[in-house]
């Protein structure tokens, strides 16, 4: 029996060619990547995600990069927060209601603090995998495969749990549509109407200063839409429903390439094949981490054939010149809503490493957003061996930032954070003071630890 086209293009391994296709990545040296056992198992389950339906379709990403053009243009701001690593064990109605819920108020924070709209940019739908700074970690005595997210293996601290197994990135697949899935009905649905705005609290919340401060911006925000509605300057329908965007890191790259598609919208008559534009259809919006983003490997090979807007994680170690380079390799028409970079420098480098590549930047005109991701630089280890992060350095790398920026003349677009709407003690400090001894009460992250709603 023939073979559909999909499947037959992930069970043969591509030629070596010097222009991009969706598996040119292949020829390069891909770091971070599960080391699979049973290669023709990996090939079949790729194969099957390739011919099933995208999770995003082209025209939403084309209008995320549109919003994130009128971002560079300072017309707007992104909003960009979720969990360091989904677990597959997050797809419930309550979880995903209870992440939306506090991307939605922390939206509605920052369009009252900015006068400003915001595009929202969820870490959700498909944040399964993790790189690590190990390939092995010691559990209990034992050493064993580390942990790279539910999409490659199982957190079960035993060596064969720890095996990867390429029939978790079908589940990721299926799981990731599920939440999407709700996503969409939640924001089409009128759950995200802003006269409803009062109503996302989340029920763990006692602080009673946070929830007056909230609701006094939630109603000024509501006067001032309906003021605009009677004097005929907003339409009665327009608070009823929000633009929401997915993002994960693009690291499994079998999973990714598997997920690429051309927009034959792209092509007209008489145009060539190999003009169409191709897209990665398991998020509006995905981002080359810290540890992947050597100009010569793997990720950056594949990542400059998307035409969706990409993130890249930006670290105290990366180089000016570098960062240009990586800059003009991923984006080499300078478009304006292609790139947005996320500095994680760590509050103690903020002053002396990020200067140099925002005037790098500026000097070689290139049009990117930045944005701040503060929690990375900030984690470490208690003397129990737990990682926590301060949320007091936290903020302190934000505002360092936002200075940076102002004194070179730049423009903060947006920012980064690793949350959940759980209540979750991973963090230290904040409004509700909690010291290294609350980390354990409920600490539930599979991986680093989130900012919650405080």
């Amino acid at each position: 029996r023939k073979q559909p086209a999909c499947l037959a293009l992930h069970i043969h391994t591509p030629r070596m060619t010097s222009t991009w296709s969706p598996a040119s990545w292949r020829k390069a040296v891909a770091k971070q990547q599960p080391q699979y056992p049973d290669k023709k198992k990996l090939a079949e389950t790729c194969a099957t995600i390739a011919c099933m339906p995208p999770l995003v379709d082209a025209r939403e990403v084309k209008r995320l990069r549109s919003l994130l053009a009128k971002v560079y243009a300072g017309e707007m701001l992104i909003l960009q927060g979720g969990d360091c690593a989904e677990r597959f064990s997050d797809c419930t109605q309550k979880i995903i209601e209870a992440k939306l819920k506090i991307l939605l108020q922390m939206s509605l924070v920052l369009i009252w603090g900015s006068r400003k709209p915001v595009v929202r940019i969820g870490r959700i739908a498909g944040q399964y995998g993790k790189p690590r700074s190990k390939p092995t970690e010691i559990v209990k005595g034992e050493e064993m495969a580390s942990f790279k997210g539910d999409n490659v293996n199982s957190l079960q601290p035993n060596k064969q749990s720890r095996i990867p197994d390429p029939k978790r990135l079908l589940e990721g697949y299926f799981r990731s549509a599920a939440t999407l899935n709700y996503i969409r009905a939640l924001t089409r649905g009128g759950f995200a109407d802003l006269h409803n705005a009062k109503h996302w609290e989340l029920e763990f919340i006692k602080d009673s200063k946070l929830r007056e401060d909230y609701e006094k911006i939630a109603s000024n925000l509501i006067s001032s839409l309906d003021f605009l509605r009677v004097v005929g300057g907003a339409k009665e329908h327009d608070t009823e429903s929000v633009e929401f965007f997915t993002s994960h890191e693009g690291l499994v790259l079998d999973y990714e390439e598997a997920l690429t598609r051309a927009d034959d919208a792209d092509t007209t008559e008489g145009k060539k094949k190999a003009s169409r534009r191709f897209y990665n259809a398991s998020a509006h919006l995905l981002w080359i981490g810290n540890r992947t983003r050597q100009l010569d490997g793997a990720h950056v090979e594949y990542f400059r054939g998307l035409s969706n807007p990409i993130g890249v994680k930006v670290g105290p170690k990366m180089d000016s010149k570098e960062l240009v380079e990586l800059i003009k390799t991923l984006d080499p028409n300078n478009e304006a809503g292609k790139i947005t970079l996320i500095s994680r420098m760590g509050a103690n480098n903020v002053t002396n490493c990020l200067p140099p590549l925002i005037q790098a930047v500026k000097k070689a005109q290139l049009q990117v957003n930045w944005i701040c991701d503060p929690c990375h630089g900030q984690t470490r280890a208690t003397k129990n061996k737990i990682k926590t992060r301060d949320f007091a350095e936290i903020l302190l790398e934000l505002q360092k930032t936002a200075l940076v920026h102002k004194q070179c003349g730049s423009r903060l677009n947006g920012v980064h954070f690793e949350m959940t709407g759980e209540d979750v003690t991973e963090c230290v400090g904040g409004p509700q003071g909690l010291s290294e001894s609350d980390l354990q009460v409920n600490y539930t992250s599979a991986c680093d630890p989130r900012l919650n709603y405080a």
